[in-house]
Order: structure tokens, then sequence, then C-alpha cells
């Protein structure tokens, strides 16, 4: 994970926002790499889903709508994590991310340890308490640890239970609701009637723009609503780079169907579709999971919960929540608002209120993916390279054009000649300074696919160019045509 943050920030992938006065946590900014990269997952995603399928519409909606949305979607009233302090150091963390566990010796209970959510937390644990038992001279065996989440601790424990910050017991609070949306003010006035919200989820504009789009978009179900937008929440704990931060993007659809619909089977439809559009962008099957809710776990407008996991560095996590939100949004936006959201079923003769799939990714949360994913690190000739192994369709620059010589006229020409061919189409890079090595160690290093050399051989021979590829490194002579060409064929 550290080669990954250095490197983002070394070649201009992602900064820390406000970094001239600190940092502000939660926070990012993307660069020149990270911006190009970003818009490309952005576009795959719109042209697979959207452009491409006959059932799918598009929508951009406010980042701040009515609060009465929020009062009906229950976020108002509901939208919270579990938060908890420790008073000894002022550290905030996710009740529901800190882990807990007795620490018994032949059946005595000698204390407690905690840890923070980590692909580690089980080691880390076991370390704790191996510890803990060295620290109070305890002989005996160790029984076998049983992490819990604090939420679930029981209020005589909560003096037991010792602080991450501190190790030491008694200082960490009750866990009470912390309500996760950012509130701001709209119009002349400061008071209450001003409050409003900056939204937490993209899903909200889709479901109270719902009935325009049915009136005006001559759908008919199935078919669904795409969304890619800014969403904002204030995390207790933002952690992890990018991966879960206070300001973010999503990319969510809503796909409507009829209340009698197989809704088993069209859900396990688009845990497909998500899933194998990950790996047509370049995240490799081995490194894809599947977690599936347990019903106890479901939120309370779930019927049923997937979330595609993710390899992190930091551990299996959630990438892409598919989930089966019943008519619950459509439901209570029709009795706040007064406003029916029934449709007519032509095929079924038929009105009623559809129910809701929704595949829901976040662009951040891909983006860290999409990194890790093409972190790679070989040898070429002995030395060491690192080098970004994005599949072509999301690579921030799709070919460097490099001109043997930087002070030779007649090559930089040339060169420019077809650089100026290549970016109106594609985005290219242009690079005329240093040794050719290493001109392609920098374009291996931010992930750029091929390279192309023009040379002596290009304008007083056949007129082809050198083609490298950067995962093999090999090299080819081709004309300047068969590159356009191979370049179209590639990238769509």
């Amino acid at each position: 994970m550290d080669a990954i943050v250095g490197l983002c920030k070394r070649r201009g992938f992602i900064f820390q926002s406000s970094e001239i006065y600190g940092g502000y946590n939660g926070f990012f900014d993307f660069g020149p790499l990270g911006v190009e990269l970003k818009k490309n997952l952005k576009d795959a995603w719109w042209e697979d889903m959207v452009h491409r399928r006959d059932d799918i519409e598009g929508l951009d909606s406010s980042i701040i709508m009515s609060p009465k949305i929020w009062e009906a979607s229950g976020h108002v009233g509901g939208f919270s994590d579990p938060m908890v302090d420790c008073k000894a150091s002022k550290m905030r963390y996710r009740a529901d991310q800190l882990f807990y566990s007795p620490v018994i010796v032949d059946g005595n209970t000698i204390g407690y340890v905690s840890v923070l959510e980590d692909h580690s937390m089980e080691s880390d644990a076991q370390a704790a308490a191996e510890k803990l038992k060295r620290k109070n001279g305890v002989q005996g065996e160790l029984a076998a640890l049983s992490l819990k989440e604090y939420t679930e601790a029981d209020a005589s424990e909560y003096d037991l239970i010792p602080s991450p910050a501190t190790g030491e017991p008694g200082s960490l609070t009750p866990p009470r609701d912390f309500n996760l949306m950012f509130e701001t003010k709209v119009g002349a006035l400061s008071d209450s009637t001003a409050t409003a919200y900056l939204r937490p989820e993209t899903a909200q504009g889709i479901f109270a723009n719902y009935k325009n789009v049915v009136d005006t978009g001559r759908v008919k179900i199935p078919f669904g609503i795409a969304q890619i937008g800014k969403a904002f929440r204030n995390e207790i704990t933002p952690r992890n780079f990018i991966f879960r931060s206070r300001e973010f993007e999503q990319m969510e659809m809503e796909y409507f169907i009829s209340p009698e619909a197989d809704w088993k089977s069209m859900h396990r439809e688009w845990i497909d579709w998500c899933k194998n559009w990950l790996v047509s962008i370049g995240l490799p099957e081995s490194m894809l999971g599947e977690d599936v809710h347990p019903q106890d776990k479901l939120s309370h407008y779930s019927r049923g919960t997937t979330d595609i996991t993710f390899q992190f560095p930091f551990g299996e996590q959630e990438l892409w929540g598919i989930a089966c939100r019943g008519d619950f949004d459509l439901t209570q936006h029709q009795e706040h608002s007064g406003k029916s959201m029934e449709i007519f079923d032509e095929s079924s003769k038929s009105k009623y209120i559809p129910h809701v799939i929704e595949p829901a990714l976040g662009v951040d949360r891909l983006l860290l993916a999409a990194l890790t994913a093409a972190f790679t690190e070989d040898e070429v000739g002995g030395e060491k390279r690192s080098l970004m192994k994005f599949h072509p369709r999301i690579a921030p620059y799709k070919v460097a054009v490099l001109p043997l010589l930087k002070n030779k006229p007649e090559l930089v020409d040339r060169a420019q000649s077809i650089y100026r061919k290549i970016q109106r189409k594609h985005t290219a890079f242009w690079d005329a300074s240093g040794a050719i090595g290493r001109r392609y160690r920098r374009m291996d290093e931010i992930g750029t696919p091929w390279c192309v050399t023009i040379d002596f051989d290009t304008i007083e021979k056949d007129g082809t160019v050198t083609l490298r590829d950067r995962d093999t490194t090999e090299q080819s002579r081709i004309s300047e045509d068969d590159l356009l060409s191979l370049l179209e064929d590639r990238l769509f």
C-alpha cells in the first residue's frame, strides 16, 4: 500500500487535499494522471451500462435537493454509524470497526484485548493476548479468542475493554449514533428552515426523478436509470487512502422490475454482469469474491444484498454492492410527497409500484482497485522495474510518442505529425527528453500500454516506426497506417 500511495504522489495520480496547509483528512485531489484514469473508468462504465444497453437511461440530479427527500428516505432520522471515543487520547472510532475479546486462561478471564478492523486483526489480537498473559504472570492454556464488534459489548464490559490508542481499559465511551450527513444552509436565512444536506448517495436523486423519466423516456418494465455523481459522508474515521473518504463519487443504477418478477434470478444476473465488467477493465477474477449479507445483517429496505469484494492491500473489502431494495424507496416518496409512483405495465395491463435492484459502485474505490491490480514490479535486463499494467481502455495515456533524438528536426517533425494524428482520437504523451530507455521506464511506471519511437529508419527507409509493448517490452516495426488501425482495434 505504501508503494502505491508513494507512486500516486510521485507521478501525479492523487494528492492529499489542501496539502500546502497540512492536508484535510478524508479529502483528496486527483492530479493530471488521476483525473484521466478516473474519467476513463467512468466513461467505460457509462458506455457499457447506458450506451450499449437498450434498457437503461441516464440522469444527472443535483447534489443539494429538498430536505424532504432525505426525511422520506430515512436518512435524516437513521443515516448514522455507531461512534465511540477514547476519553484519554481523544481518538474517535467507528464502534463496528473496533473489535474486542476476553482473554481466558484455564477458564479464567484475565482481561480484554481490542483491535481495529484490519486484515491482520486476528494475529494482532492474539499477540496482544499473549502479551497480557505474560504481563500478568499467568501460567496455563490460552483459550481461542472470540473477536466481536464493540457494538455487541455488554454495558458491564465497557470499563474492561482497552482503548486501541492507549492499551488501557476504562477510557472508551459507550457507542452512540453519529449522523453522517453534511448540513448546509440554502437561502438568505440561517435558521432551521434553511437547513439542507449534501447528498450522501446518488440513488435518491434517481428515485425522485423516476416518474419524470417514465413520462419522458418511453421506457417499459424492466428498465434502469443510471447516474454518476458526487456524494458526501462525514465519516467518523476516514482511512485506507481513498477507500473510505468524506467526498467521493458514485456510479449507481436503479433497475426497476415488476413485483411479480423473479427477483432472485435477476439479482444473480446483475451480480454476474458486474463481475464480468470488472474483469473486462483489467481486474483479475482471482482478486474478486462475493459476500452475501446474512438475513439478520440486511439493511431494513433490502430483500437481499451481495457485495462483490476485492483483495485490497489491507484485506478483502467491499467493492460493488448489488442490493434488492424492494419498493421501499418509491413507496416512501409516494407517501411523503403525495405523488403517485405507480407505473402502468403494458405487458400485464396493471399498475403497480416497481421493485428495484441496485448495483452501486464507488468510483474512488474502483480507482484504488485498478491501481492495486495494475501495480507490478519485475526485472528487465537485470534492472528492477515498477510498472502499472492498466487495461488499455482505462490507462491515462494510451500511447507515448518519442523521437529518438530531440536535436534532429527531421525526426521531431515526423514524430510530431504522428503524435497529432493519434491525439485526434486517443490520449497521447509527447516525450523528447532523456535517454530512450529512461523514457520507456517513465511510461511503464504510469501505465502507458505502448511507446512509439521515430528513428532514422522511419525517415530514411520504409517509414515504419518502433512499437514497444509495456508488459513484454517487445519491440516491432510497424507502418503508420497499421499503427493507427492497431490502436483503433485494441482500445474499443
